[in-house]
């Protein structure tokens, strides 16, 4: 097991580049105690579950096992501790905070209980009642808070030591301040690509509060669905998630749909007839999902319904997680495609560090956005780090029809691959159970690749360089390129649903952005070294610094910055002398005389067409009109005057 600790940005260089040191070395095991550090420290745990399904298996038994108690600072833990212990055996313990509205109410604090076993969390959570000074609809639910008041008789615990906090405000992402002071403090560009991993990442307790949003989720639907089941994917469960990140869930109202039923049984379930239209029977599920949310479920608000969307969801904010999340239904290729780049990031280290500072580099650079538009999102620059890393000379990640061929040679026995839905007919099912399901997929392939994190860095940069993204599209099943199947300026050819492209929404502009922007990057790590910054006294940013630093916020390119504006001014067509003002245009030039001759010829005609239409309107207006006496209003003679 890692462990992290960070303290916060020193005033001193030497304390930071000892924290730097320190954050990319394993952790002795010490309690927090016992670190000599007059400064707050945060502390985050790594998993060592290697699949993906018993990495949810895993998640799923632990929020099984756990409570989420509202408390009124850290300093209750003590006594909320002791009077939880009466129910059982605490095996772990986590604090965190979430800001409040300023002037109007505080700060919210919380700890997240785990247990030992589901029945002494149920046990905790049973014991709970229901307020008279807050009346409101009366949910039970792993959300409670510890109300202050006269202390009852407990049964004494069977240790009376309390187990020290695993995390003291364990939620808070890291400040650009303090993230742009470790990395500084770092000795080389590799290091600092492993501090911005290790200390941006997705950690424990964030998985854990996004595994208690789905446990409310499929809790509040089982009573009328017992085979209700919520399908965490995206960025929360694939191991390339930072703090703060949205949670992706897609709800399957019965899981087991697509197994035969027992031919033995002769009682048949009454159901209610659906709509012969699948979509519209999703939009009228969600929408009805997306009331119970809003009525019934404690924490959950601002919910909004997307139902026109190509794919409906409803989205919302759970208020005690502090946590955004998207719900949709019947659309699965979302968890494989998650399993899927979880595979890729088990197959080798460097695959996540990686992804982690090309996505930081594009956000800073404004290459993405939280919004949707015409921008590359997260999803298409990680799918194109994973092809580059098959695109080099001893491959890092292997095509994923290699890995089919290699899940078709390890024979596996038939329990060691769990059921699964189909994601398709025939071919794709038989692709998804086969291969992904396969544990044994993990341990097939190991690249001899010796590369350290800055020289994948570099290789990224000048990679997409050179790219044709003109004619040539990506696809990651060959770990090659294929002619465009469309004119889309970026295509990215989907791995599950091969028709698709999942960079379709790119447009032009921002696909001549991206390689604007990959040159930039490149030239800025080959001239703000670590040595040539030392040199530089008047240079202080060096590596990933120079890339999404500070100022590079305010020093965004843009590709109106090198093309010229496709509007013109019609004057400037046929005006032989250009005028003076402020704009201080010079005339064309031409280098063919072919076409300075045709313009120049072009020129004089439209001229020429001109003065005569000018002249003919000006003499139909004069012979037309008589000025009013005493004024200079002029009136049209005959009311049968067409107009010109």
């Amino acid at each position: 097991m890692l462990h992290i600790y960070r303290t916060t940005v020193r005033t001193r260089r030497t304390l930071g580049e000892q924290l730097a040191r320190r954050m990319l070395q394993p952790a002795t095991g010490m309690p927090l105690s016992t670190l000599q550090s007059p400064w707050p420290i945060r502390h985050c745990s790594a998993n060592n579950v290697r699949t993906f399904d018993t990495m949810l298996k895993a998640r799923r038994a632990e929020a099984r096992r756990s409570v989420l108690v509202q408390v009124s600072s850290e300093r209750s833990y003590n006594e909320l501790y002791r009077y939880c212990s009466q129910f059982g055996e605490i095996a772990s313990a986590h604090h965190y905070r979430v800001d409040g509205d300023s002037g109007v109410d505080g700060d919210c604090h919380y700890i997240l209980l785990e247990y030992t076993s589901q029945d002494e969390a149920d046990a905790a959570m049973q014991s709970g009642v229901f307020s008279t000074e807050r009346p409101g609809v009366r949910a039970r639910s792993i959300f409670m808070w510890f109300r202050t008041g006269p202390k009852p008789r407990l049964v004494s615990p069977t240790n009376d030591a309390v187990r020290p906090l695993a995390l003291v405000d364990g939620a808070r992402p890291i400040d650009e301040q303090e993230l742009n002071g470790l990395l500084a403090s770092a000795e080389t560009i590799d290091d600092q690509v492993k501090v911005l991993h290790r200390v941006t990442k997705l950690n424990d307790l964030g998985k854990r509060l996004r595994f208690l949003a789905v446990r409310q989720l499929e809790s509040s639907l089982q009573g009328m669905f017992p085979q209700a089941v919520a399908h965490p994917f995206g960025s929360s469960v694939n191991g390339y998630g930072r703090m703060g990140c949205d949670l992706d869930v897609i709800l399957d109202l019965d899981c087991r749909s697509g197994e035969p039923p027992d031919r033995n049984s002769r009682l048949v379930y009454h159901t209610k007839a659906t709509n012969p239209n699948e979509r519209t029977q999703v939009q009228r599920q969600l929408e009805s999902i997306g009331d119970v949310l809003q009525l019934f479920l404690p924490g959950v608000t601002s919910v909004r319904r997307i139902l026109k969307a190509r794919v409906p969801i409803v989205k919302y904010h759970h208020e005690h997680l502090d946590l955004e999340i998207d719900l949709t239904m019947n659309n699965k290729a979302g968890v494989y495609m998650s399993e899927l780049l979880y595979l890729f990031g088990e197959l080798d280290h460097r695959v996540r560090p990686l992804t982690f500072v090309v996505r930081r580099w594009a956000q800073a650079v404004g290459l993405t956005n939280q919004a949707p538009g015409y921008w590359i999102t997260n999803f298409s620059l990680t799918m194109l780090v994973m092809y580059f890393l098959q695109q080099l000379s001893a491959p890092i990640l292997p095509s994923i029809n290699k890995l089919i061929q290699l899940s078709a040679a390890i024979k596996e026995p038939s329990e060691l691959v769990p059921p699964l839905g189909r994601l398709g007919d025939g071919e794709d099912a038989e692709w998804v159970c086969s291969f992904l399901k396969n544990p044994s997929i993990y341990e097939c392939f190991r690249s001899t690749n010796q590369s350290t994190l800055e020289e994948l860095l570099h290789q990224f940069f000048t990679f997409y360089a050179q790219f044709d993204f003109n004619q040539r599209a990506i696809s990651l099943n060959i770990a090659g390129t294929i002619l465009k199947p469309d004119h889309c300026p970026m295509y990215i050819v989907n791995p599950l649903e091969t028709v698709l492209n999942v960079s379709k929404n790119v447009n032009l502009e921002e696909t001549e952005l991206f390689r604007i922007q990959v040159r930039n990057a490149l030239w800025l790590l080959e001239t703000h070294g670590k040595e040539v910054v030392q040199a530089d006294s008047e240079q202080s940013e060096w590596g990933l610094v120079s890339l999404f630093g500070p100022r590079k916020q305010m020093e965004r390119i843009t590709p109106q910055m090198f093309f010229t504006k496709r509007m013109l001014n019609v004057k400037d067509i046929f005006d032989e002398v250009p005028s003076d003002d402020s704009t201080g245009r010079q005339p064309p030039s031409y280098r063919n005389p072919a076409v300075k001759s045709q313009i120049a010829s072009i020129h004089r005609s439209t001229k020429a067409a001109i003065g005569k239409l000018q002249s003919g309107v000006n003499g139909a207006n004069g012979s037309r009109s008589t000025a009013v006496e005493g004024t200079n209003v002029k009136l049209k003679h005959g009311g049968n005057t067409k107009r010109r």
